[in-house]
């Protein structure tokens, strides 16, 4: 069976209505990216997702055409959300601090609603970079870093931010504190992402002492 590119992650046209089918290929989705988090996109087979869903082997076919078109899907439905979201809250401007601080809560409520697509993204992204079919990871992770640093530079012009700081490795710090919190942040849990949102804003505005 041939591979098709991804972006044609539907190996078919769904019927107009088909309402079980689309809940199908949700469900399998879901079942996808918790393994491709928890066992590693490589190490996971279609049998595995097709057996963790409960139906055949070949059964996954009518919904995904492969593998790779179903982790295409799920970094899609994580990389463009999110760039969308940050770009919106840099356009509305205002005050960069709060601006900043809009960024930080934005990523920490991905995390939760989107635990298991943050982690297949932080596993396997670095796999990807120089696959063709997967360019756009990179291209949405660098306009997401543009954003961020055009916030940090304004914050600098404001007296916001520090002059000293060198605006790229401040946005490398913040950046890997945050998303590498998915690898013990459990939604469900003790901490709600606006807790957690609150407490690293304060250590980042006013340190541990």
């Amino acid at each position: 069976m041939g591979v098709a590119k991804p972006g044609e992650a539907t190996a078919r046209r769904e019927p107009a209505g088909s309402g079980a089918r689309r809940g199908r290929r949700e469900q399998l989705l879901e079942v996808a990216v918790e393994l491709f988090a928890t066992k590693g996109y490589a190490e996971t087979t279609m049998r595995d997702i097709a057996e963790a869903t409960g139906i055949l082997a070949g059964s996954i076919y009518h919904h995904f055409s492969s593998k790779e078109a179903m982790l295409d899907e799920i970094l899609r439905g994580f990389l463009i959300p999110l760039h969308e979201r940050f770009a919106a809250v840099e356009r509305e401007g205002g005050d960069p601090r709060e601006t900043l601080s809009e960024l930080i809560r934005i990523s920490f409520a991905r995390i939760h609603d989107s635990t298991h697509a943050v982690a297949v993204y932080q596993n396997e992204s670095g796999n990807l970079l120089h696959q063709e079919a997967f360019a756009y990871v990179g291209d949405y992770s660098a306009r997401v870093e543009q954003i961020w640093l055009r916030v940090l530079t304004a914050g600098q012009e404001s007296g916001a931010v520090r002059a000293d700081f060198d605006v790229k490795l401040a946005y490398l710090f913040i950046r890997d504190a945050i998303w590498s919190a998915v690898r013990w942040y459990r939604p469900g849990g003790q901490l709600r992402p606006e807790t957690v949102a609150d407490q690293y804003l304060d250590l980042l505005y006013g340190g541990l002492t």
